[in-house]
């Protein structure tokens, strides 16, 4: 997946020569290439760590993902053994929710949406076609979630620019 060409204004990954983006329906000002791995999973759960543990190892793993170039993370936070959902998944729900309220990453979807027969499962999935792979997609899996990543696309010209001196 590395190389991909993806486009400005909403990140999308997008076939190179395209005039418009097919997601966004926005002009292409500037041929742009994606670096970095496409998808990653994280488990929050392992290790049987505290909840402040697994806060701490989110925030660490979001920000690596970031500087790798990762568009998309699998969240394992379990749904926890009282059938209620457990702290960590209630924890990392909302913290994932401010995180997305003050615009630090794109979007999340529950792993009970992600389903090719839901709304913002089928938006997923015609944004990142890589996930129709994915092995939670329409199992209704309440222990995970998906979060979407800012865009890190690089202008081509700026990538291919020589290094300063």
């Amino acid at each position: 997946m590395k190389g991909m060409y993806c486009c400005e204004v909403c990140g999308n990954d997008m076939n190179p020569g395209l005039s418009r983006c097919p997601f966004c329906r926005e002009e292409i000002k500037a041929a742009t290439i994606f670096q970095g791995e496409p998808h990653r999973v994280i488990n929050l759960e392992q290790g049987m760590p505290l909840v402040k543990q697994a806060l701490a190892r989110l925030d660490t793993e979001l920000a690596q993902a970031g500087l790798m170039g990762c568009r998309v993370l699998t969240l394992i936070h379990g749904y926890g053994s009282s059938g209620r959902g457990g702290k960590i998944r209630q924890e990392v729900r909302v913290r994932l929710e401010y995180l997305k309220e003050s615009r630090a990453i794109n979007d999340l979807i529950w792993g009970e949406d992600f389903s090719k027969h839901s709304g913002v499962g089928r938006q997923l999935l015609r944004r990142f076609p890589f996930l129709k792979q994915h092995g939670d997609l329409n199992r209704g899996n309440k222990g995970v979630t998906l979060v979407v990543l800012k865009n890190n696309c690089l202008p081509f010209s700026l990538r291919s620019s020589p290094a300063p001196r």
